[in-house]
């Protein structure tokens, strides 16, 4: 099922922080996860997505839409570099707060990285169990053809997909920037994509016969 971010209402609480991190210069190399980096982390927003969330801004993305609230962002060397230990306190952060609903991948785009993005994706959810929503500018349709994305839409629920589009903002919509950016539900979707690609194999091998 595809869904119809409210930009207009920012507080306070959607302050954001570069974790601090203990210890991070004293970390070994074996710490990092792969090349990936972190530009920051809101640990109480409510503009990317329902309810109070968890939201991480990985850095890294190809699509430079014009117009973008975080063009910082597009370097994936900017922001720190990200590791396993600071995935444990991200992890136990989520966990001792009763408040949250959710946690938000944003950027950058996750996807830009999809490898490293995997690491951390699927430990925040198989770690607190929480909805998991995900930013990114490619359509829904354009990430099933990446091969090394496929598996980790198994750990999403909804991905705000789409590149932003200056010509069509608009600042009543929830949760996006302009109106052909989606909400898509995605174990829905993925469920729709197997079913399809089953039947099509069937109709290939009767027609092979």
């Amino acid at each position: 099922m595809i869904l119809v971010r409210k930009f207009s209402f920012f507080f306070t609480l959607n302050r954001f922080f570069i974790p601090n991190f203990a210890n991070v210069k004293q970390m070994k190399m074996e710490d990092l996860i792969g090349e990936l980096h972190i530009m920051k982390v809101y640990p109480e927003t409510i503009v990317d997505g329902p309810g109070f969330r968890y939201s991480i801004y990985l850095s890294g993305c190809r699509h430079h839409c014009p117009g973008c609230q975080n063009p910082n962002s597009w370097n994936p060397l900017n922001g720190l570099p990200l590791r396993r230990s600071m995935v444990d306190e991200m992890v136990e952060s989520i966990n001792e707060n009763p408040i949250l609903d959710g946690v938000t991948f944003s950027g950058g785009d996750p996807f830009f990285n999809p490898k490293d993005f995997g690491y951390i994706l699927k430990r925040i959810k198989k770690e607190t169990g929480k909805n998991i929503w995900v930013y990114t500018g490619y359509k829904f349709e354009e990430l099933l053809e990446i091969e090394e994305v496929i598996p980790l839409l198994n750990y999403i629920d909804v991905i705000v997909d789409g590149r932003f589009d200056q010509s069509k903002f608009d600042p009543r919509l929830d949760w996006r920037g302009s109106s052909n950016q989606r909400l898509v539900k995605v174990q829905e979707e993925l469920r729709k994509f197997r079913k399809e690609k089953k039947e099509a194999e069937k109709a290939s091998k009767k027609e092979a016969c």
